[in-house]
């Protein structure tokens, strides 16, 4: 294998798990809508109406970012869009963390108050900070195996 397929094929890795993360997290969050606006309530830094607005379009946001991802549909702008979600997710634990409060991020459905030895802020940042990884070498190498982009950009 060359050195221009290894790394569609790590690209590819990046998509579809970068995929998976967004289908799971999205499809967790929109079975459960009460609890999605639980967990969004949690960070205290919206107003009541910002945390309605955010608890119903997010879910589905994830849910379509995981297709496009999937597919292979605009791996360079989802990968953009994916990176600009996740740094804000890492900016809102990080506040929730500095400002003491005691949440879980809700990140895979669930999220709310948890007692103050339950919160995991480290291990959600560097979680994300992965999928940010993910998400930024799609922005680098957008190429990948098997997607809409590489079947109609002439490469395959």
């Amino acid at each position: 294998m060359n050195r221009a397929r290894a790394l569609d094929v790590l690209g590819t890795l990046a998509r579809v798990g970068l995929a998976a993360v967004w289908l799971v997290s999205g499809t967790l969050k929109a079975v459960d809508p009460d609890q999605t606006f639980v967990a969004v309530r949690a960070y205290d830094v919206l107003p009541e109406t910002g945390v309605e607005l955010v608890a119903a379009v997010l879910p589905f946001l994830e849910i379509a970012l995981g297709l496009l991802l999937l597919a292979g549909v605009g791996t360079r702008a989802v990968a953009g869009l994916s990176a600009v979600l996740l740094l804000v997710f890492v900016a809102g634990v990080s506040q929730a963390w500095a400002r003491g409060l005691s949440i879980d991020c809700g990140c895979f459905g669930g999220g709310g108050a948890v007692d103050p030895g339950n919160t995991a802020y480290v291990q959600e940042i560097l979680r994300d900070t992965g999928f940010l990884a993910m998400a930024a070498w799609l922005i680098v190498r957008p190429h990948t195996v098997a997607s809409f982009d590489s079947r109609y950009s002439g490469r395959t």
